[in-house]
């Protein structure tokens, strides 16, 4: 490893998380991370184009939250900082599920999930507020939901559980019950993978272990 791609990345201070997730939040303090971690959240346009595919919006999301912060930091960050922004949707038939709008939607969502396959997908993006450096990439996890009695499906989202989740469930709480199986990374469910975030880590020379 040369000395010079040590010193491209040896002014970082600190791990800023773009994001007000507390499950992100839990998966990143599950690292120990030797740098300190500040979360930071920031408002962006969620908005894409029609013609992205799922692989883009997750990867183009995360990016531009990352981005987001890094202009909130600009003021204050001489030090530099490496910034980390996530994004995750559920793709069923080729459509976007996003987080419902209310009961009913989320009734409507998990309606249409029950006993069969989708997909999800999370794009993680790194950005190094001293030298500008990008980084962004994805991971993508097919899971099973089994099939579903109505009655459960509206007891479900009478915990409250799926009303700020993609596509209405949680699998990292109550809405494991409702998983059959997955093939991938559970982490990818959940919102952020973490062996993808440990290898672009490293590629900032911040190891996980």
């Amino acid at each position: 490893m040369g000395q010079s791609r040590i010193h491209s990345t040896e002014h970082l201070r600190q791990l800023v998380l773009a994001s007000s997730s507390p499950r992100r939040r839990e998966l990143v303090a599950s690292l120990g991370l030797s740098l300190p971690v500040l979360i930071l959240p920031s408002d962006t346009d969620e908005g894409t184009p029609p013609d992205w595919q799922p692989s883009e919006v997750v990867e183009q999301l995360g990016l531009r939250k990352a981005r987001a912060t890094a202009r909130l930091l600009a003021a204050e960050d001489r030090a530099g900082s490496l910034i980390v922004g996530a994004d995750t949707i559920v793709v069923l038939d080729g459509e976007i599920l996003g987080k419902p709008q209310d009961r009913a939607d989320a009734i409507a969502t998990l309606t249409r999930l029950q006993g069969r396959r989708h997909r999800v997908y999370t794009g993680v993006a790194c950005v190094d507020t001293r030298s500008g450096r990008e980084l962004a990439a994805h991971r993508m996890t097919e899971v099973l939901m089994k099939p579903l009695d109505p009655m459960i499906i509206e007891r479900y989202v009478d915990t409250g559980e799926p009303m700020d989740k993609a596509g209405s469930y949680g699998i990292q709480g109550r809405g494991s019950v409702l998983v059959e199986r997955i093939e991938g990374c559970y982490f990818t469910v959940v919102g952020l993978p973490l062996a993808l975030l440990s290898d672009m880590l490293a590629e900032f020379e911040i190891a996980v272990i």
